[in-house]
């Protein structure tokens, strides 16, 4: 079941209404569980023994880290919990592209392997919950926050539905304790969660379903295009998977909101960043910050020799771009990023930005803008990498963004030109503010005819011009 499905427009508001009809703490948790495994099973319900498997496992494991001080068990345990949980999203997700590689590496010299491959459906949304289970362990472990009795409230956090196939990879720090504690209706976070899901679809439906078929269109035609094409396939392709992401992570909140929960923010218009670094702090930002808090900061983060300090961000960039997916070009796309980051923290410049751009004037903006534009370029190269089907599509395809200038002529439809103006001008004008239909009631928008009129054209936006419908990017992760 989508966020942009006719069944979620039905699920939702029943589930909405059954919530908080509810009286008690237990109950609405057990009725979460209940919509949010109906939610999950929609797609196969075979794979709901393996979100309980997953969930019961941290669980339990949390349980065991409570009754023992003993250093080398709660090791064992942490440990033994890391391993069953990456061995489960391992088989089903790299099984095939570790044998393949181990067949490809052996193959020169001279050894044939004789091996078995599975024919497995990758569960939707494993590599987040898996995350998110596996972040309760590490913090019990810690000491962050301490082990839960209450499996209801347990199993409904790892399940929530709003956030269970595409994140944000919640910390048990910080949603937790909301399944904890009783929930009360909250008119304005309500209202403010419908203005998320209002424009999370806009960008969804719109902009990113609109790019689409211009991404497939050119990405599957590259050879007979010019350089002026790919260069805009891999424009296309830029906004399609930030607004198709950030679109779901938007509609998450939103929808969250509706039933009393905040979950994090995940994206601050990493578009507008002025360098790769600030880019990395803006976007996926509940991933970025997990793989810091998890891998990188255990390595030894930037306290380290520079030497270190540079094994340490190949590992997370690596690891980052393998957790998207079992190909090549995954593992390429983390190494090209991290080919961009390293001279920056190597030389300390990763923090120079911090907060919000275009709060300058002349030529200090000029330059601001400049930067902005840049890192852009490099991270829509970077996208052309993440895109290609393998290696050989995306050298090639980026040899042709700068070589092919004989043909000037653009492929694809030039609809979405009009959709990415109207989104980066909505998002440049609105960017102090979490949601763009965040009205301050100041000046027409104090009325609230106008701002209804602005939410009811976004609306019919959306029924008029919504592009073909597409399953989100980020399910397959």
């Amino acid at each position: 079941m989508t966020f942009n499905s006719f069944e979620f427009l039905l699920f939702l508001p029943t589930v909405f209404l059954i919530f908080w009809a509810l009286k008690g703490r237990t109950a609405r948790n057990l009725f979460i569980i209940l919509s949010s495994y109906l939610f999950y099973g929609w797609w196969d319900c075979r794979f709901l023994l393996l979100i309980a498997f997953t969930t019961a496992c941290s669980y339990a494991s949390g349980l065991m880290l409570a009754h023992t001080e003993v250093r080398w068990k709660r090791l064992a345990v942490v440990w033994g919990n890391v391993v069953i949980n990456l061995s489960v999203l391992g088989i089903f997700k790299y099984y095939n592209f570790f044998v393949g590689a181990l067949q490809t590496m052996l193959a020169p010299m001279g050894f044939s392997l004789d091996t078995v491959t599975l024919t497995l459906i990758l569960p939707v949304g494993i590599s987040f919950y898996t995350f998110q289970a596996l972040s309760y362990t590490i913090d019990v472990y810690r000491g962050k926050i301490s082990a839960t009795r209450d499996a209801i409230a347990f199993f409904a956090f790892i399940s929530f539905f709003p956030q269970l196939v595409a994140g944000p990879i919640e910390r048990a720090t910080n949603l937790l304790p909301q399944f904890l504690s009783s929930r009360r209706f909250d008119y304005a976070g309500a209202v403010a969660g419908m203005r998320l899901i209002l424009w999370g679809l806009f960008k969804k439906a719109v902009v990113a379903d609109n790019c689409a078929g211009t991404v497939d269109y050119i990405f599957s035609h590259w050879e007979t295009a010019g350089a002026l094409s790919l260069w805009y396939g891999a424009l296309c392709f830029s906004i399609q998977i930030y607004c198709d992401f950030s679109g779901y992570s938007d509609m998450a909140i939103g929808t969250a909101r509706l039933f009393g929960y905040e979950l994090m923010r995940n994206f601050r218009l990493p578009y507008f960043s002025r360098d790769i670094a600030e880019f990395w702090r803006r976007w996926h930002i509940s991933l970025t910050t997990w793989f810091r808090d998890y891998v990188y900061i255990p390595l030894g983060g930037s306290r380290t020799g520079k030497g270190k300090v540079a094994r340490n961000t190949m590992i997370v960039f690596l690891t980052s771009g393998l957790w998207h997916g079992a190909n090549f070009t995954y593992v390429a796309w983390g190494l090209y990023h991290s080919m961009l980051f390293l001279p920056m923290i190597l030389t300390g410049r990763n923090r120079r930005h911090t907060g919000e751009p275009g709060r300058l004037k002349g030529i200090p903006a000029m330059r601001e803008s400049a930067m902005m534009g840049l890192t852009f370029l490099l991270v829509m190269i970077g996208w052309v990498i993440f895109r290609a089907d393998n290696i050989s599509h995306a050298f090639h395809y980026i040899g042709g963004m700068f070589t092919e200038f004989g043909d000037m002529h653009i492929i694809g439809s030039k609809a979405p030109l009009i959709w990415i103006a109207l989104l980066g001008v909505i998002e440049w004008t609105c960017r102090f503010r979490v949601c763009p239909l965040d009205f301050e009631g100041r000046g027409v928008f104090r009325f609230r005819t106008m701002r209804w009129g602005v939410y009811f054209l976004m609306f019919m936006t959306v029924i008029l011009f919504g592009g073909a419908s597409k399953t989100f990017i980020y399910f397959q992760f």
